[in-house]
C-alpha cells in the first residue's frame, strides 16, 4: 500500500514546532527484522526546542550521554527510557548540534495490528487507546527500544510518509504538553482534535 511521499532529511531540518504540526496525519512505516511491516497514522506529537527557550527540553542543559542523539543530525531517532522501563521515541529536527526533537505521543494502528498487540502483551479484544496511545505504549507497539536510539528515520527500517491528498483540510490543534513541570503553558503539543486516540486532555488553542 502506498502511504504517500516519503519524508526526507530536508523535512526534518526545520524548526521543531513546524515539523511537529506537519507530522500529524502522516504515516509511520516500521519494517521488522522478520520482514513484516507495521504502519500507523500519527495522531499526536509534542515539540521540544533546542534554542534555550524551552526548559522542559532534554537538551536545555546541554549534551549528555543520555541525550546525545538529540544533538545529532535531523532525520534520526532519539530514544530514551522513562522510569527505567518505558521507551519514548522522538524525531530529531533542525540541525546537528541544536538539540531539537518531536516526541511521538499517539498513533492509530493501520497495519500489523496483531503484531503490535503481541509487543504490548495484550489480547485481540483490546482496541483503541490501549494499543498505541501514549509515548510508552507507542514505542512498545512499534517494537522500538533503547537500542534504536540514533536510527535513521529515512532509511529502510523506519520511514514516515505524507500524503497531501489525505492531509488536505486536516484539522490540527495545539495545546500544552503533558507530564512536564516546566514551561507548561507553551502550546507545543499538536493533535487531531476529538480523535479518540489522543493521549491527553484536548485543550485547544486557536492558531493565528
Amino acid at each position: 500500500m502506498a502511504w504517500g511521499q516519503k519524508l526526507t532529511t530536508a523535512f526534518y531540518a526545520r524548526p521543531a514546532s513546524r515539523v511537529a504540526e506537519e507530522l500529524v496525519g502522516c504515516v509511520i512505516e516500521r519494517r521488522l527484522e522478520s520482514g513484516e511491516t507495521l504502519a500507523a497514522r500519527i495522531i499526536e506529537v509534542e515539540a521540544y526546542l533546542g534554542d534555550g527557550s524551552d526548559p522542559s527540553s532534554h537538551s536545555h542543559s546541554g549534551p549528555t550521554s543520555r541525550n546525545r542523539s538529540m544533538f545529532g543530525p535531523p532525520g534520526h531517532l532519539y530514544a530514551y527510557r522513562i522510569y527505567g522501563i518505558h521507551t519514548c521515541a522522538n524525531v530529531v529536527c533542525e540541525a546537528e548540534g541544536i538539540g531539537a526533537a518531536v516526541l511521538l505521543r499517539a498513533v492509530e494502528p493501520l497495519r500489523g495490528i496483531d503484531i503490535m498487540r503481541g509487543y504490548r502483551s495484550i489480547d485481540s479484544s483490546t482496541r483503541g487507546r490501549s494499543i498505541a496511545s501514549g509515548p510508552g505504549r507507542l514505542a512498545q507497539a512499534l517494537g522500538l527500544g533503547i537500542d534504536d536510539d540514533g536510527m535513521s528515520i529515512t532509511g529502510r527500517r523506519f520511514r514516515i510518509y505524507r500524503s497531501p491528498k489525505q492531509q488536505a483540510g486536516l484539522a490540527v490543534e495545539s495545546g500544552p504538553r503533558i507530564g512536564i513541570s516546566k514551561a507548561t503553558d507553551l502550546p507545543y503539543r499538536y493533535f487531531i482534535p476529538d480523535h479518540p486516540l489522543v493521549s491527553g486532555p484536548r485543550h485547544r488553542r486557536t492558531r493565528p
